[in-house]
């Protein structure tokens, strides 16, 4: 070629003004400049958490609970003839296999990133979120099946088994959701789906509670069956969550709360930033965010200095320190080629 020099790669020539940030889909590869946010030298991601092992503990806790009144349930709720009783059992064998799944899960999320595994075994909990939230989908579809037959042909239940039964169940659902109330689920999506599952658990045994009280006091033997739909209602409600929460997380959008045009508006604000652009931010995990960007600084900006003080920015105001920046001078005008 001849006429000058050659122009920059076709990825740096259509940056985005300092105003207008989006995020764009693809990451410009340069040489080696991509540089990791990290507080210390290795793989140190802060504020992730891995399962510590009082989560673990209220998790089996809850577990034991939920296994031994669900024997006592299922044998009660085939000699009342009750299904919200015998739906409220189904409904805790799957409680108690997504606790049993989510102890798996902060077991493999706690193992070191080593190999093809990069980033460890942290999706693993999403994955047992997602799987929570089907089984709950699963099971809501069932009961609203047998509800509805029972609406149009009620059968004679025991109304003070019942009773009996829920408020003893109302009991042991509270106090298993009192234990994972506080075993860290905002910071692991498979102990949140394990606590959704016992949350409807606990509404359901308040409305079979209530059903069995209005069987005893008007013979309405149908509050049975629109018990057992509110408790599908309630499953629904709390199935779509995790499927929302999960499916984001897969689809790697932004995590909730963090706008990536605020975020790129901060970052091209700072002194000696002159343009930002491919910028993504996205979660790993719950919990666990991270964000890559191309930064252009000003020629005679120390490019060094510069993402250390984007590091900082993006820590501090939004908690965000598993980062790739890569930070290049801005080249200036581009000059035409001319093709012989």
């Amino acid at each position: 070629m001849a006429g000058g020099r050659a122009a920059r790669p076709a990825a740096v020539q259509h940056l985005l003004p300092r105003t207008r940030l989006p995020t764009q889909v693809g990451v410009t590869v340069r040489g080696v400049s991509h540089t990791h946010a990290h507080p210390q030298a290795g793989h140190a991601h802060a504020g992730h958490i891995h399962g510590p092992p009082a989560s673990r503990r209220r998790l089996v806790l809850a577990l034991c609970l939920i296994l031994g009144f669900m024997a006592l349930e299922v044998a009660a709720g085939i000699l009342a003839h009750s299904l919200a009783l015998v739906s409220d059992a189904a409904h805790m064998l799957t409680d108690a296999a997504a606790l049993a799944l989510s102890i798996a899960a902060l077991a493999l999320a706690a193992r070191p990133a080593r190999g093809a595994m990069t980033y460890g075994f942290q999706r693993v909990e999403v994955l047992a979120a997602q799987a929570n939230g089907i089984t709950l989908l699963v099971l809501a579809a069932l009961i609203v099946y047998s509800a509805v037959g029972r609406l149009i042909s009620p059968p004679t239940v025991s109304a003070w088994t019942m009773v009996i039964v829920a408020l003893v169940g109302i009991a042991v659902n509270g106090a298993a959701t009192a234990a994972l109330s506080g075993a860290g689920r905002e910071a692991h999506m498979s102990i949140e789906g394990s606590f959704q599952h016992i949350l409807t658990d606990l509404f359901a045994f308040i409305g079979t509670a209530v059903a069995g009280g209005v069987i005893l006091l008007t013979g309405f033997e149908r509050a049975d069956p629109i018990a057992s739909l509110l408790v599908a209602a309630l499953m629904l409600r709390s199935a779509l969550g995790l499927l929302r929460d999960s499916g984001r997380v897969f689809l790697e959008a932004a995590p909730r709360g963090l706008d990536p045009q605020e975020v790129g508006h901060a970052l091209a604000a700072q002194p000696g930033v002159v343009e930002v652009h491919d910028l993504h931010v996205w979660e790993l995990a719950a919990g666990f965010p991270a964000l890559s960007a191309h930064v252009l600084v000003a020629r005679d900006a120390d490019c060094h200095a510069a993402r250390r003080e984007l590091e900082a920015l993006l820590h501090e105001r939004f908690a965000v320190d598993h980062t790739t920046l890569q930070i290049d001078h801005d080249g200036g005008e581009l000059l035409e080629l001319k093709l012989p």
